[in-house]
């Protein structure tokens, strides 16, 4: 007897639940993304200073994201610079 390839409810019901969380989460990160972009507008190409404790959290957070997300979601500092203080603080350890 073949076996058929049903979902039972309770699969839907997390496929489904799994869907609209991932869609929620795209909109924050839409949201934040198109802030950045609004914030760095006013700024009119003035220099963003970090202090060593943002350096640091931003380095850790996009160390974790890699180069190639990176370049799709940083806005505000390049790839190679957060990259560039990670590799900064592992050296320092």
């Amino acid at each position: 007897m073949e076996q058929m390839n049903t979902f039972q409810p309770w699969q839907l019901l997390f496929v489904s639940l799994s869907g609209w969380i991932n869609r929620h989460q795209q909109d924050v990160i839409d949201h934040i993304q198109e802030e950045n972009r609004i914030l760095k507008t006013k700024l009119k190409g003035k220099r963003i200073r970090f202090t060593d404790d943002e350096r640091r959290r931003l380095a850790v957070k996009g160390k974790v994201l890699g180069r190639k997300v990176l370049k799709e979601v940083a806005s505000i500092v390049t790839p190679d610079t957060i990259l560039a203080w990670h590799r900064k603080l592992i050296a320092q350890k």
